[in-house]
């Protein structure tokens, strides 16, 4: 059974050491999202249709809202996976033009080589995990800092989309789209009324359900999971939130047991299980 042995929650985002034995169901997230091996055994993840390697000389990098899933293979070992999601918004207060992250086609190709520098900054970034103690947020930040911008003068179409016109709205997604997309996210307890939705961006029920998908890659309620999952990450890591079945019953699921497959089958692991490994750096100082 797949769990998480540690994760880190703070104004980076989540960095997760994940020991993975069972698929995951198609999801996205609102990061970009960097797949790295630890140890055991080769795996793949599915990304833009195609089955990409997991591997110790190869990463798997995946776009902010890129639709993807993990494909553990039927009879294989498990697989220690370091899974990197990281905020465009610390990223950019690091580096403006960093902004571009949270684009959906930031990263140009979702499989890379590892080159020996790069090896060395995820062996670094390993390293400091499977330490006894807290990392540090200062030395924790550094190395992700450090990694992430190795991978993105490589690998992103950083240079091309800062010539962009600031301001100029994006052509990727239809401005009806975008609407929906909002209206989906503010509203991640119980289940969303898509057709009051699309009414309010002006659709059919039908043609709102066609063009989200041709837009986004995703159904409407693949987004609108994005939103529970992100709302289950924030309360895990916060005490004040009570119990689990208090999460998940603001969620809007009738059962916490219903709420545990969902959480399982999105990120691997049970909510009471990612609970006991988080780090929590969201109120420390720098």
């Amino acid at each position: 059974m797949s769990s998480a042995h540690r994760i880190l929650h703070g104004g980076f985002g989540r960095v997760a050491l994940l020991d993975m034995d069972e698929s995951l169901v198609p999801h996205a997230h609102s990061e970009c999202h960097v797949l790295l091996k630890v140890s055991g055994e080769d795996t793949y993840f599915s990304v833009r249709d195609r089955r990409l390697p997991l591997t110790d000389r190869t990463a798997v990098l995946i776009n902010a809202w890129e639709p993807h899933f993990y494909d553990h293979q039927h009879g294989a070992a498990d697989t220690l996976i370091l899974a990197l999601y990281i905020e465009p918004s610390w990223l950019a207060a690091l580096q403006n033009s960093l902004a571009l992250s949270g684009r959906p086609d930031f990263f140009s190709n979702p499989c890379i080589e590892l080159t020996p520098r790069l090896r060395h900054l995820v062996d670094q970034l390993i390293a400091a995990l499977l330490s006894f103690g807290l990392v540090p947020q200062d030395k924790l930040e550094a190395l992700l800092f450090d990694l992430l911008i190795e991978i993105t003068e490589k690998h992103s179409d950083l240079h091309h989309l800062s010539r962009l016109r600031v301001g100029v709205a994006s052509d990727f997604y239809d401005a009806r789209v975008r609407r929906a997309s909002q209206l989906i996210l503010e509203h991640p307890q119980g289940e969303v009324d898509m057709a009051a939705i699309a009414q309010q961006c002006g659709l059919s029920r039908a043609h709102f359900f066609s063009l989200f998908k041709k837009n986004t890659g995703m159904t409407p309620q693949m987004y609108a999971n994005i939103g529970k999952m992100q709302m289950a990450f924030r309360r895990l890591s916060d005490n004040r939130y009570g119990t689990l079945g208090n999460l998940s019953e603001s969620l809007g699921f009738s059962e916490q047991g219903h709420f545990t497959r969902f959480f399982r089958r999105h990120i691997g692991a049970s909510p009471s299980q990612y609970q006991k490994a988080i780090d929590d750096y969201s109120a420390r100082a720098s």
